[in-house]
């Protein structure tokens, strides 16, 4: 059943990878199986441009999922009523725009999307005649596509598929409604019949996960569903998993504009020897320079000190007077105060192990866990991405 519904939806959209095809697979399935989960876990289906095919996934998703509930002009207040013990799929296109600096009057929409990834997180709201607090469902599964990246609050909860648009080479067969619509409903009508009476059964399941915390929260429904499916399915949805989580990370790390800057300062001192301290106008010449970084583009006339020092200060890095060759006086930055913040925020992967006998340092709270050993894929999935420009 499964196979069968990831090779429909991989004739229908270009997907990055395989394993963001299992990943659209399993969580069509897991939609049919929403009332025995304790996680809803978003769809975050985004693309740097119009054309990726977002919206195309969309569609295939409205055929197949459990329930489905395009938001793109309902009202907020007729999904706050819709919601209850049988949640239907909401399936939100231009999501960007829900939850940009103009989407003051989509509150409720967006408050709802928030807080209905974990079961019991209802929203109360004033209602009826005699304005009573009321508590309203906010537990359903969501599919959101917009252009560029989603807020953390709902990335953190997503499954994300980071969409492309299609090479000239890539083909895929035509949507058209009146060929494709029964052969998808026909497959939702199947995953139906398969999976409604393993509610109770998937209530009870508690996979082992490979990863932790909401990242596990989130992948746990569609563990389950392929742990019930059998055959190649757990692994596949494991490793997964493991690819798309650990893509995330890296993306994170590339886009997080003070990652990247502390990553770019030590590239400065290793390309320095290493000194004690870099003056900060040397330090600021050199970030700047790089064209391949945002630096040189930074603010509205580039990276000054004032920009550098703000954006150090929240790792307690900041410049003081230092004494150079010949008795010079300058501010800088001193190369110990960026250890700490190495360690932490971007470890150098060539940096060898502790010595057996020797506890290895504490990782930052917060910092998501070590990837376990075994071979399971490792880095992004269809291989490794290339750095995004920060802005």
């Amino acid at each position: 059943m499964l196979d069968e519904l990831r090779a429909a939806i991989g004739r229908y959209v270009v997907l990055p990878s395989e394993e963001t095809l299992t990943a659209v697979t399993l969580w069509v399935a897991a939609s049919h199986i929403q009332s025995a989960l304790q996680h809803a876990p978003r769809l975050a289906i985004v693309g740097p441009t119009k054309g990726c095919g977002k919206s195309r996934v969309l569609d295939v998703l409205h055929e197949t999922v459990h329930q489905p509930m395009m938001t793109v002009n309902t009202s907020p207040a007729v999904v706050f009523r819709i919601i209850g013990k049988n949640p239907p799929t909401l399936l939100v296109d231009e999501a960007d725009t829900i939850f940009g600096p103009k989407a003051g009057e989509k509150e409720d929409l967006r408050g709802l999307l928030n807080a209905g990834h974990q079961r019991n997180r209802p929203a109360w709201r004033i209602s009826g005649p005699e304005h009573k607090p009321t508590a309203f469902p906010t537990f359903a599964m969501a599919a959101l596509a917009g252009i560029g990246d989603l807020p953390d609050t709902i990335m953190d909860r997503a499954v994300v598929l980071r969409m492309q648009k299609r090479k000239p080479a890539e083909r895929i067969t035509p949507f058209r409604s009146r060929y494709s619509v029964p052969e998808l409903n026909a497959l939702r009508e199947k995953l139906a019949a398969w999976l409604t009476p393993l509610r109770g059964t998937a209530a009870a399941l508690v996979p082992t996960m490979p990863v932790e915390d909401r990242a596990a929260d989130t992948w746990e429904p569609l563990v389950i569903v392929a742990d019930l499916a059998g055959g190649h399915w757990p692994t596949s949805a494991r490793a997964a998993c493991l690819a798309m989580t650990r893509n995330e990370v890296v993306q994170d790390e590339q886009t997080t504009l003070r990652t990247r800057l502390l990553r770019d300062v030590r590239r400065v001192f290793d390309q320095a020897g290493r000194p004690e301290a870099l003056r900060s106008q040397d330090l600021l010449a050199t970030l700047v320079q790089d064209a391949e970084a945002p630096w040189a583009e930074y603010g509205i006339k580039g990276l000054n000190a004032y920009h550098l020092a703000n954006l150090l200060r929240d790792f307690g890095i900041s410049p003081a007077n230092h004494r150079f060759e010949q008795g010079r006086q300058a501010k800088a930055y001193a190369r110990n105060q960026f250890l700490d913040a190495w360690a932490r925020y971007c470890p150098d992967p060539a940096q060898p192990a502790p010595a057996p006998g020797h506890e290895a340092a504490r990782p930052a709270r917060g910092t998501p866990p070590a990837p376990p050993s075994g071979s399971l894929p490792i880095g992004p999935p269809g291989g490794p991405a290339g750095p995004t420009r920060a802005r």
